[in-house]
């Protein structure tokens, strides 16, 4: 019953045309079965096998350059793509922005649900979330391109109630990573980052007969205390050994990832320029001892002004890949947490998610238009996909939407507030969105408390649109917001002056604040 040891060539030859290969981990290396990828890429350089097959993935896989799904990027080699986060992987998002494959982008916690509902052997993933988003098949059904043609979730009615069921599909063989396994083949992630839909996706490969095929750093000989082992052995057929492999691409092993008390280095961990404004003015809206998300990208900074501010016993933080109460890691790292207090299952993280426990949430933006629709996942050609947006900003009961104003702009700023030098090339404020990633109409009827934040100014929600209700000390109101948006929203009655505290460079001190009250 225990797995056979072999090398990464020769588990590349086991994935068969027309497979469905389902692929564990996410993000920048981040329990990223990297090495399986590698192979089975080169193998397609050199015989142009296996063709036409289908990839399944959960969660994003790449360093936006050359590794994780950027392997398989190849013409010919997949026929479909269906992933969480295309962002990761610049080359296959090409090829499917170019009908080079067919593509569909879902919510990563709803790939994840829908590993555990082809383990169950479901017919499919019955849920509200992706309704009045991109994914919704009377939008465009989660679909890259035009030659995407088949329909792989449908809108249905259950008591009056809308909801989308996104179908299963028969997984053929995977490739998932641990960091270890013992004499009886049981892999165990002590050094991982996170443990993702690891067994699901070994549980969904089994329940079709297929092949599970597990990437880990070292073997060892005695037996893992059962506790410890995520993925029995006896639902593993094949084992690669790499000792090479790194806890992620950009770190070979950080103990503050997987250890609560771990001392870690903070040098990374800074902020400058208009992310630190938008971040300091962002954490004047943390809760406390309440449920917070945060985004990739301007929101990442926030964690780290909560840290400055001795504020982070008072809230906790929850990201998407599992991790609870700690501080997220930024940049190419992000989806790692330094010293979470757990490491979940990331299907069981989208349940808490799904049900509504986050209290606030901060999530970048690409484009906003008059009806607060967002859009961060397409812009022309150049798609990234939604990751876990929208599972996250549905369902929160307060998101608090975070980015520069406007694109290619020229902005300083001051101790006293901000100068435009440049007002910026492209306007995010439009008319309307080219993609709707989250629906504005659908959160004022669900009663959820929305708030744009940019280093000019801040905007909410309204029924009527958006409006303006503070706006940064130095920035004109004509000159620098309302001639840089292609619609002209609500100005409050009572606009108010942005604190000018937030552009100093000395704390802000919340913590006594709080300690006050």
């Amino acid at each position: 019953m225990n797995p056979k040891r072999i090398s990464a060539e020769e588990a590349a030859q086991l994935v068969k045309d027309r497979d469905t290969l389902c692929i564990g981990g996410g993000g920048a290396g981040h329990a990223v079965p990297d090495k399986l990828m590698e192979a089975l890429g080169k193998r397609y350089e050199r015989t142009s096998q296996p063709g036409n097959i289908t990839i399944l993935h959960p969660c994003g896989l790449g360093e936006n350059n050359e590794r994780g799904l950027n392997h398989l990027a190849h013409e010919g080699l997949a026929e479909t793509v269906i992933g969480g986060f295309w962002g990761n992987a610049p080359k296959m998002a090409r090829l499917g922005a170019e009908g080079k494959v067919k593509g569909y982008n879902f919510p990563q916690g709803v790939l994840s649900h829908l590993m555990r509902a082809t383990a169950g052997g479901e017919r499919g993933l019955l849920t509200k979330t992706g309704l009045h988003t991109f994914v919704d098949p009377r939008y465009e059904g989660g679909k890259v391109n035009e030659n995407t043609d088949r329909d792989l979730v449908e809108v249905v009615t259950i008591a009056r109630e809308e909801f989308l069921f996104y179908h299963t599909l028969p997984v053929d063989i995977c490739f998932i990573r641990g960091s270890s396994i013992d004499t009886n083949g049981n892999l165990t992630m002590e050094n991982e980052v996170a443990t993702f839909a690891m067994l699901s996706i070994a549980q969904a490969t089994k329940i079709n007969g297929g092949v599970v095929i597990a990437q880990v750093k070292s073997a060892h000989s005695g037996k893992a205390k059962p506790v410890h082992v995520k993925v029995p052995g006896v639902l593993i057929d094949y084992v690669v050994v790499d000792p090479d492999q790194t806890m992620t691409y950009l770190t070979d092993f950080e103990p503050a990832f997987i250890d609560r008390e771990a001392a870690y280095e903070t040098d990374a961990l800074t902020l400058e320029g208009i992310k630190r404004v938008i971040a300091r003015r962002a954490v004047l809206e943390l809760p406390e001892k309440r449920f917070v998300n945060l985004g990739y990208g301007m929101a990442d900074g926030i964690p780290i002004v909560a840290k400055e501010e001795n504020l982070l016993g008072q809230i906790i933080f929850m990201i998407e890949q599992g991790q609870t109460d700690g501080v997220i890691a930024t940049g190419l790292n992000f989806g790692a947490m330094y010293n979470p207090a757990a490491i979940a299952d990331d299907g069981y993280q989208f349940d808490f998610f799904h049900g509504g426990g986050l209290d606030i949430c901060f999530l970048g933006f690409g484009q906003i238009d008059r009806a607060g629709n967002v859009n961060a996942s397409r812009f022309g050609n150049i798609f990234t996909g939604c990751g876990g947006f929208i599972d996250i900003s549905q369902h929160t009961k307060k998101i608090v939407f975070c980015g520069a104003f406007s694109a290619k702009a020229d902005v300083r700023v001051e101790e006293n507030g901000v100068e435009v030098k440049y007002p910026g090339k492209f306007r995010k404020f439009v008319n309307e969105v080219e993609q709707v990633t989250f629906n504005g109409r659908q959160a004022v009827q669900s009663g959820q408390e929305v708030l744009y934040l940019t280093e000019r100014g801040l905007f909410q929600l309204t029924e009527s649109g958006i409006e303006l209700i503070e706006i940064s000390p130095g920035v004109d109101l004509e000159r620098d917001i309302l001639s840089m948006m292609e619609f002209k929203p609500g100005i409050s009655k009572h606009l108010k002056t942005m604190d000018k505290k937030i552009f100093k460079h000395e704390p802000l001190n919340l913590d006594h604040e709080r300690a006050s009250k």
